[in-house]
Formats: C-alpha cells, sequence, structure tokens
C-alpha cells in the first residue's frame, strides 16, 4: 500500500504506511522512508532520520540502501568505510557497489582477494535470484523506465 501511495505521489499517506512496514522490519520501506526524508516529501527534511532509516535499510539487508550509505561515506571522505559499505552490497549483488569495488582495486583501496571474494558473492548473489518470473519483472520495468531495484509489496 505504501508503494502504491508513492507512485500516486500521495507522500503523506505514503509515509504512514511504509512506517508501519518499516516497524514490521521491510527493509525497502525503511529506504523508501529515508528518500521521504531526504527529499522533504510526506514529511519534513531531517537528515538524521534520513540516515537513520537507510542505516537500519541496510542492516536488515537492502543492498541498495549498503550502497547509498557507501556514497555517502565517500562524500565525507571516509573512503575506507565506503569501501565497506561497497563490499558488502556487492556480495547481496548490488551493480553498482560492485563496480565501485573494482574501481577501489584500480586505486589500491582492495586486495585482489578481497575483490576476488566480492566477485564471487555477488555472482553466488545474482544466481539465487535468477527465474523467469523476476526477468519478466525486470523487462517490463527497464520498458517503462523503472528500476526494479525499489520493487516491494509494502
Amino acid at each position: 500500500m505504501g508503494m502504491s501511495r508513492l507512485d500516486e505521489g500521495n507522500y503523506k499517506s505514503a509515509s504512514e504506511y511504509l512506517s508501519k512496514a518499516a516497524e514490521l522490519g521491510d527493509a525497502t520501506a525503511h529506504y523508501n522512508i529515508s528518500v521521504l526524508y531526504r527529499e522533504g516529501e510526506g514529511v519534513e527534511k531531517d537528515e538524521k532520520k534520513e540516515l537513520r532509516h537507510l542505516e537500519e535499510a541496510a542492516i536488515i539487508g537492502h543492498p541498495f540502501a549498503r550502497h547509498i550509505l557507501g556514497v555517502t561515506e565517500q562524500r565525507k571522505g571516509r573512503r575506507n568505510r565506503a569501501v565497506k559499505h561497497w563490499m558488502i552490497a556487492a556480495k547481496l549483488g548490488e551493480d553498482d557497489s560492485l563496480e565501485n569495488v573494482k574501481m577501489a582495486y584500480r586505486c589500491g583501496l582492495v586486495s585482489k582477494d578481497d575483490l576476488a571474494s566480492a566477485l564471487r558473492a555477488y555472482q553466488a548473489a545474482i544466481d539465487a535470484t535468477k527465474s523467469p518470473q523476476r526477468d519478466e519483472v525486470e523487462a517490463a520495468c527497464k520498458g517503462l523506465g523503472l528500476d526494479s531495484r525499489f520493487l516491494s509489496n509494502s
């Protein structure tokens, strides 16, 4: 319900439904709430609440939230912390994080062994999510210009 409210642009109602889903431990709900706090849509802009929900989403296992935490750390000049977030996200199958880990390797911030570990775990995560139904949804999302990483039942 929260996602449909987001799609409708009803951010206030979306934040209420997503908050309920987040209380139940839904990682995507936490991630989407973090976006609402960042943008100030349906809620007042609040960097602390944005970060709290982003961290919760990452802890629960939302790969893109983990990636964004890495980006946040990089912007603060904390490259080692950024790389740690990207390593975790890459191992969960997050494409952008894997690319950042490869770049960090080229810059000498990641060892060859750590890169190999990330590549193996990334491939395992991708293989674990393969299905004809998922491929159909991803193709439909791509055709509509949507990013399937943000889909959820919340």
